[in-house]
């Protein structure tokens, strides 16, 4: 089969597994009010579902060294058919996630031959604010370091987790590994950890995996803002990181997220 005409499909009930969090753009009543249809699926889900088909097409070789990029462009919403594809091209794969007859995301995904080096050092470790504050334009200072509270996803977590973002690929707890859609989680809570925010969206990340992590890592990150600024009315809020599982690095991320939506942010 021509590499450039091949493509691999695969099919996803979405679930918004953060009606409950403390981000309300999750919740139907308040999502409504920022002129979403209801509660968003996370992005870091939609990215979840996004990383399925790089895995079915290289598996273990793709968790251990795999590079995949994600944009949102609309929302994913809970109980609604997600459809992926992902078309073949000389680099690896070109991903686009379809919803109720609508492009949702966009992505790519490739299997360098090697995993790039990072040095630790080069990251700074720092501890997640002592008290968080209402976030602000200031919450997040270019060139500030930022930390996380150590987080892990074990035994019976590791099972929710996978059944949450629908995924079936026996690999994850035959061979005793997480699944790479919890460090663009880690991602998340950088911002989250480090401020008290309003309703906030994922818009964003690139990944490079470095290392295949295993079931029950804990899991930190070591961030750097990157970017701070306004357009058209939106706080944007960008993160240059290493996310560690049990000190080792396990991916390198580039992750974008407006913070202040319009309607927030002159608060």
């Amino acid at each position: 089969m021509d590499s450039k005409t091949a493509s691999l499909t695969y099919r996803v009930s979405a679930y918004n597994t953060s009606k409950l969090s403390e981000n309300k753009i999750h919740d139907d009543t308040v999502a409504r009010k920022f002129g979403f249809s209801g509660g968003l699926v996370p992005g870091v889900d939609v990215m979840a579902y996004m990383m399925h088909l790089p895995v079915e097409k290289w598996g273990r070789d793709f968790l251990e060294r795999g590079l995949i990029e994600a944009r949102f462009v609309k929302p994913v919403y809970d109980g609604e058919i997600a459809e992926l594809t992902g078309q073949e091209t000389g680099n690896g794969l070109t991903i686009e996630l379809h919803s109720r007859g609508e492009l949702c995301a966009t992505g790519t995904a490739s299997l360098p031959a090697s995993a790039p080096k990072f040095v630790l050092d080069d990251y700074k470790q720092v501890a997640a604010v002592a008290e968080r504050k209402p976030v602000s334009a200031s919450s997040y200072e270019e060139g500030k370091w930022l930390g996380t509270i150590p987080r892990d996803w074990s035994g019976d977590a590791a099972k929710e987790y996978l059944a949450d973002i629908r995924e079936t690929d026996p690999i994850y707890l035959r061979e005793g590994l997480g699944h790479p859609g919890l460090l663009p989680r880690v991602m998340n809570k950088v911002l989250v950890d480090n401020a008290v925010l309003g309703p906030w969206i994922h818009v964003g990340t690139r990944m490079q995996l470095l290392s295949a992590g295993k079931i029950g890592d804990e899991l930190t990150a070591r961030a750097k803002v990157t970017g701070n600024y306004d357009k058209k009315g939106h706080r944007f809020v960008e993160l240059d990181a290493l996310v560690l599982g049990n000190g080792v690095p396990l991916a390198h991320c580039w992750h974008i997220a407006i913070t202040q939506p319009r309607e927030q942010a002159a608060a």
